[in-house]
C-alpha cells in the first residue's frame, strides 16, 4: 500500500452459502436492513437508479452533518462472489472510494464476507489523520455492518 492511499478492511464468518449473500450486498435497497450508516439519519433522502441490482445499480443519499451527501454505483460483479462499488461523497468533505466485497466459500454452509474500502489520502483525510486513521474511524462501522449483514442472512424469514 503507498502513502497516497487508505485501505480500510473487515471480515465476517455468515452461515449462508454465497448465493444467499449476494443479493444483500448487490441490491442497494436491501442495505437498508443492514447499513451501519442507515440510522445516522433516518430522515435522508435516498435515490435509486439504474439496474435493480449488480452493475449498474445507483444509490444516493442525501442527509444531516452526519450522514452528508454521496453516491454509490456498483461497477463490476462477479456474481456471487465479488463486488465493486464506487463510492463518493460530496458532503461532508468530497472523496471517492473503491468499496469491493469478497465472499469465500467456508465448508458446505459457511462464507467469509471482506469488506475493503481504499480510497486516496486527500489533505481532509491527511488532517484528519493526524487524530484518528480511517482504519478506525471506518472499521467499526464494517464490523457493524457485518454483523448486521449475518443477523439479516441468517435470521429465519418473516412471514
Amino acid at each position: 500500500m503507498s502513502s497516497s492511499t487508505y485501505t480500510v478492511e473487515r471480515s465476517a464468518t455468515i452461515a449462508a452459502e454465497p448465493e444467499q449473500i449476494y443479493p444483500e450486498l448487490a441490491n442497494f435497497r436491501e442495505w437498508m436492513k443492514w447499513s451501519p450508516w442507515e440510522d445516522l439519519d433516518p430522515n435522508q433522502q435516498r435515490t435509486f437508479s439504474g439496474a435493480e441490482s449488480g452493475p449498474g445499480a445507483k444509490y444516493a443519499w442525501s442527509g444531516n452533518r452526519k450522514a452528508g451527501r454521496g453516491q454509490m454505483e456498483i461497477t463490476s460483479a462477479q456474481q456471487p462472489t465479488e463486488l465493486r462499488i464506487a463510492l463518493d461523497f460530496e458532503k461532508p468533505f468530497k472523496s471517492s472510494n473503491t468499496i469491493e466485497f469478497f465472499l469465500v466459500p467456508e465448508g458446505s454452509d459457511r462464507t467469509r464476507v471482506r469488506w475493503v474500502m481504499t480510497g486516496p489520502k486527500t489533505l481532509t483525510t491527511k488532517v484528519m489523520g493526524l487524530f484518528s486513521s480511517m482504519d478506525k474511524m471506518v472499521g467499526p462501522d464494517f464490523e457493524k455492518g457485518l454483523a448486521r449483514l449475518k443477523d439479516a442472512v441468517e435470521a429465519p424469514p418473516t412471514r
